[in-house]
């Protein structure tokens, strides 16, 4: 934990299965770490209810002194990304936790497209139906935040944070709410049948896609893994 604190990352611990699991659902992270034994539970059945819940949800780095192929098969055939095995090296580590997080994050292409929007990343424009959104700066990357976390509620400390660059409380998470209002209206989603941002009570947001042709409007060149 303290090597990646030294990197410039946020780590939350958790005591023990159950308590991850709760922590998961109230906040977002970018990435989880389990070990396979964990105090009332496993690693293998917390990946598993992870995945049952958000299929897509955040990447998972195996962290842990089983060896055996066996195992490593079953994490990484259950969603895990990847796997490392102690006793572990602290360059090695902080190596493997930007790649994981990047192969998820990083696009392949220099564009997005969830239709009707299209993100432009290398001019940080976005346009719906081929028209161009006035956007700020801090509202494009709001956008492109959510629309990588289709489905995903996404509490306003983890939008501090990953927009804002602030990880105090201190910022009022009003300026959250007034961006997503603003993006509401910019991007005519109060008049849209298939998509909604929801806020979610006490936890933060989530832009939602109706189930209608859901898989089929999202192109391929979204973001790797």
């Amino acid at each position: 934990m303290e090597w990646l604190c030294t990197a410039g990352h946020t780590v939350a611990h958790q005591a023990d299965a159950d308590s991850f699991l709760r922590a998961a659902q109230r906040e977002t992270c970018d990435l989880y770490i389990l070990d396979w034994v964990l105090p009332e539970g496993s690693g293998i059945g917390v990946l598993k209810r992870l995945r049952a819940r958000e299929p897509d949800g955040a990447p998972v780095l195996f962290v842990t002194v089983r060896d055996d192929e066996s195992s490593i098969v079953e994490a990484l055939q259950s969603g895990a990304d990847d796997y490392m095995i102690k006793p572990i090296r602290r360059a090695e580590t902080l190596a493997r936790v930007h790649a994981v997080v990047r192969r998820r994050l990083k696009p392949v292409s220099d564009t997005l497209t969830v239709a009707p929007y299209e993100f432009d990343l290398e001019q940080h424009a976005l346009s719906m139906n081929g028209e161009p959104l006035k956007l700020t700066t801090r509202e494009f990357d709001l956008a492109l935040f959510l629309f990588k976390r289709i489905g995903q509620i996404v509490s306003r400390a983890h939008l501090l944070e990953s927009v804002w660059g602030s990880r105090h409380s201190a910022m009022d998470t009003r300026t959250v709410d007034t961006h997503i209002s603003r993006l509401r209206n910019k991007l005519r989603l109060k008049d849209s049948d298939d998509w909604k941002l929801t806020s979610i009570y006490q936890h933060g947001y989530r832009l939602e896609h109706s189930e209608k042709g859901q898989s089929s409007e999202v192109s391929q060149a979204q973001v790797q893994g």
